[in-house]
């Protein structure tokens, strides 16, 4: 096996040895096929879009472990402290050499390769040693983080000390932690296991040492606050590798899928046509014909006949405060007889009549209590055909923290992570778990984004998590509001730098639906296009500043008022009417 070569030849050979290449392929299928239901892959290439929105966030700046970037020049210096850590390793296995555990690794040949999404182009032997080299300088990185009694197990050789730093204040630290959790720079951890089970006289003894480094490592990346009393996961049987790892600690387990069903309603027969679903939890979302959504939209038009009355009720109320003397002239207006038979008319009578038609939108989206926008006339018919298709990534829309902060919404922080987000209608507060920018933390949350875009199957639950974020943060001011609530903690050079870092954050793979959070989403979005204030910025900047109808109308209102005061004017004692002493000019 340890000969045994890729299954695919190298694009750079000019010949093509076909009966090899059958003996390659038969022996690969005999080999792989006890591993190829077992072993899922879990190390990806990062997605082609994510990779050209930051590319420096994805590709190793120091050190490369695994096969996909092992052999690049720039990553090949680091070599001699690989074969160092090796040295030192050798020296603490239990009566055997390195050759005996290289001998070992490659049993595991097909395992290996079965983790990798990539076609790997060399054989076994140098696999294993490649996967024994780069798992000893991990192991040897990873002790300074093993917690057990409170110290550290082992200490740094003076080789590695300018690399390894327990406080992690070098740049060279920094760097090889973002490097080791780069999607396409990780190793299996079974091949870690299978490295500490020849350095410890049990099996219980080398898990409980791996998961003590992975633990440490992880409160140190994790850019949430990681509870004390953190449940015991199985390692490797549940986590295939470092990122996986990481990923299962901060991102919480959805026990519904979200995943969206069509199902179509006919109208004649009244026939539900339901697919087949392969599990009861699944979210079916129904859509119905044109002639019910035609029948909807005239009981709704019928309930829009007191929106005129509630226009009128608002400005009777704020007029009837008011007793000087043009506003008792427009009292005496308003409770005349046309106008009274006029506000008995039916508002779908009242919207056509001419000047009327001005203030339907206005009136209607004022008094509305919908919560989505009024939508021209041309966009409605588009509106009922993706009423029951997921929004796009660019769509999801919330409003800003300085927004939402003026609009009356509280910040409040939690000792959690992505499943501690809540929204307190009643107290108009939002719950959102404290998370730590620091120089690590963008290639962190972007490679934990690749990784559950290529690996979930499920909803893409911390891709939408950035994707709130990147909502509710447009600019500084939003980082300052969210930092000074303790939301944000901020160990970058400036507010501006946090603000780059989420807005950068805004490419996704596929579309997806995260119940609990949408519910969060949809919940901010309807408390806060309710509010009055929002409602009447909202309305002054669509049909006033917006509309030169509307102006127009303003315009005409206000002359034919000035004309009818100037005509009652002339045959009433304008002194009289107005109130006003005739004693001043005297």
């Amino acid at each position: 096996m340890s000969s045994s070569q890729s299954t695919m030849p190298s694009q750079s050979d000019s010949k093509f040895d076909e009966l090899k290449w059958i003996i390659q392929i038969r022996r690969t299928l005999e080999e792989e096929l006890e591993y190829d239901s077992e072993v899922p892959v879990s190390i990806f290439n990062v997605p082609k879009a994510l990779m050209a929105s930051d590319p420096d966030s994805y590709t190793p700046q120091q050190v490369g472990l695994g096969p996909y970037h092992y052999w690049r020049p720039e990553l090949y210096e680091m070599q001699r402290y690989k074969l160092a850590a090796a040295k030192r390793s050798r020296k603490q296995l239990q009566s055997l050499n390195f050759q005996t555990l290289v001998d070992q690794l490659i049993k595991f040949d097909p395992r290996i390769r079965a983790c990798y999404h990539k076609n790997l182009d060399f054989n076994g032997e140098t696999l294993a040693w490649m996967m024994a080299i780069d798992a000893s300088f991990l192991l040897e990185f990873l002790q300074i983080y093993a917690i057990k009694e409170g110290k550290v197990i082992a200490r740094v050789s003076s080789r590695m000390s300018h690399l390894v730093d327990y406080a992690g204040r070098k740049s060279a630290h920094n760097t090889i932690l973002k490097d080791m959790v780069m999607l396409e720079n990780q190793i299996p951890l079974f091949v870690l296991r299978k490295m500490l089970e020849f350095q410890f006289p049990s099996l219980e003894a080398a898990d409980d040492m791996l998961l003590s480094m992975l633990v440490g490592l992880c409160k140190e990346l994790s850019p949430f606050k990681l509870v004390e009393d953190l449940p015991k996961i199985p390692v490797p049987a549940e986590c295939a590798h470092l990122l996986d790892f990481l990923y299962h600690m901060i991102v919480p387990k959805l026990e519904e899928p979200s995943e969206i069903i069509e199902v179509v309603v006919d109208d004649q027969n009244q026939d539900m046509i339901v697919p087949q679903l392969e599990e009861p939890s699944e979210i079916i979302e129904v859509v119905v014909d044109d002639q019910n959504q035609d029948m909807q939209g005239k009981e709704k038009s019928s309930s829009n006949s007191s929106y005129v009355k509630q226009f009128l009720d608002v400005i009777w109320n704020m007029l009837s405060k008011l007793n000087c003397g043009p506003i008792s002239l427009i009292k005496k207006v308003l409770v005349s007889r046309p106008v009274k038979v006029i506000l008995k008319l039916p508002w779908t009578i009242l919207s056509n009549l001419p000047g009327f038609t001005i203030l339907k939108q206005p009136v209607e989206y004022f008094f509305s209590q919908e919560k989505e926008e009024v939508k021209p006339e041309n966009e409605t018919s588009g509106l009922n055909n993706n009423i029951s298709k997921p929004p796009l990534v660019e769509e999801i829309t919330i409003p800003s923290v300085s927004d939402l902060s003026k609009a009356g919404f509280h910040f409040l922080p939690t000792n959690g992570t992505i499943s501690t987000i809540t929204f307190d209608i009643k107290k108009a507060t939002i719950y959102l778990p404290t998370v730590g920018i620091d120089v690590n933390t963008e290639v962190i949350l972007r490679n934990l984004v690749a990784y559950e875009a290529s690996s979930a199957s499920g909803p893409l639950v911390f891709t939408r998590y950035t994707e709130l974020m990147n909502g509710i943060i447009d600019t500084e001011e939003d980082v300052k509001l969210l930092r000074e609530r303790g939301i944000i903690l901020n160990r970058l050079k400036s507010d501006e730098e946090v603000a780059n870092l989420w807005n950068g954050m805004s490419k996704s793979i596929r579309l997806t639906k995260v119940p609990f959070l949408d519910k969060v989403i949809e919940d901010v979005n309807k408390y806060y296009n309710g509010r009055w204030t929002v409602k009447a910025g909202k309305f002054l900047k669509l049909y006033v500043f917006g509309s030169w109808q509307f102006l127009t109308l303003l315009a005409a209102i206000l002359l034919l008022v000035m004309t009818a005061m100037q005509a009652v004017c002339s045959f009433y004692s304008c002194s009289h009417i107005l109130r006003v002493s005739t004693n001043l000019y005297q």
